[in-house]
């Protein structure tokens, strides 16, 4: 009789609760993870991957909300680079004559105005995509690298018609189409890869202090002019400065991108900028990622 007690009170006493360690390695088995928890960098880019349509979507549905409420809709996205090309020529080109020694300088001056226009909105932007996306990082789980690659892709797909609109000015203005015109893909995906990087690290120090955020846009202002968007740099700074100017990752974009569409001499392919340009793109978005990465656990917690 107690035999028969005791094998009735096993099956229905209740089972021993899973320990720590069973509970967390039933969760690993399952793909499941601590909320708050920085996941292996491996594994963090791994999850980025997965969420490719995801990025796509969030950066398009973005680019196409930036000029909905104004009446002329995306048409702002070529007028307002026009506009500026036009303003910069007269104050640069025809008042201050910055313009001596370069042959075709429309053309010169409007891809320092694109590339440079997309620079500054990609880093200015990116650098808040996450004090201004907390309660979506509240709602949903998901790699938070994903907010400032967003964001600059958003700027480059805005950028699209500005980018037409040069390829128009470069024609327009006497340049004609030749193997170099080639490499103009590639001047922009390095580009892209060095914005996502500054973005990356920018998200991170402006979540550490948002008074920083304020000292970004006027960092940006201070880089226009002495990034060579009006003027080559080599006109005005030689030696040591040049250099350091010449081989910055907000002037090298500019240069390899002229190198590619303009035929004239002073803008022939020199292999040097490219290479360095390689070396800051691949560079900037390895060490961003690391460095965002790294503070992944406290973000959309303040």
């Amino acid at each position: 009789m107690t035999d028969v007690v005791s094998d009735v009170d096993s099956r229905i006493a209740p089972k021993a609760a899973l320990s720590t360690e069973e509970a967390g390695a039933l969760a690993e088995r399952h793909g499941l993870r601590t909320l708050g928890e920085r996941p292996p960098l491996g594994q963090y880019v791994r999850d980025m991957l997965k969420r490719r349509s995801f990025i796509w979507t969030l950066s398009a549905g973005q680019s196409q909300a930036k000029n909905q409420n104004n009446r002329l809709g995306q048409v702002w996205a070529v007028f307002n680079p026009l506009l500026l090309i036009a303003s910069y020529f007269l104050i640069f080109g025809l008042l201050l004559e910055t313009n001596r020694g370069v042959e075709n300088f429309v053309a010169f001056l409007a891809i320092g105005v694109i590339f440079f226009g997309l620079t500054a909105t990609a880093i200015n932007s990116g650098s808040k995509a996450i004090t201004g996306n907390t309660n979506l990082m509240r709602a949903l789980h998901f790699p938070r690298a994903i907010l400032p690659l967003s964001v600059v892709l958003t700027e480059f797909v805005a950028s699209i018609p500005a980018f037409v609109l040069l390829v128009g000015v470069v024609l327009v203005t006497g340049e004609r189409p030749s193997v170099e015109w080639l490499l103009f893909p590639v001047a922009v995906v390095l580009h892209l890869m060095s914005l996502v990087g500054l973005a990356f690290i920018g998200a991170r120090i402006v979540n550490i202090s948002r008074d920083l955020g304020n000292l970004i846009p006027v960092a940006t202002r201070l880089l226009r002019y002495v990034s060579g968007v009006f003027f080559p740099i080599a006109h005005y700074a030689s030696g040591f400065w040049g250099i350091v100017l010449g081989y910055t990752p907000f002037a090298l974009p500019l240069t390899i991108a002229r190198e590619s569409l303009l035929n004239d001499p002073a803008n022939a392919v020199h292999w040097s900028y490219w290479i360095a340009m390689a070396a800051w793109a691949v560079g900037l978005m390895a060490v961003g990622l690391v460095v965002f990465w790294w503070d992944e656990a406290k973000y959309g917690r303040g």
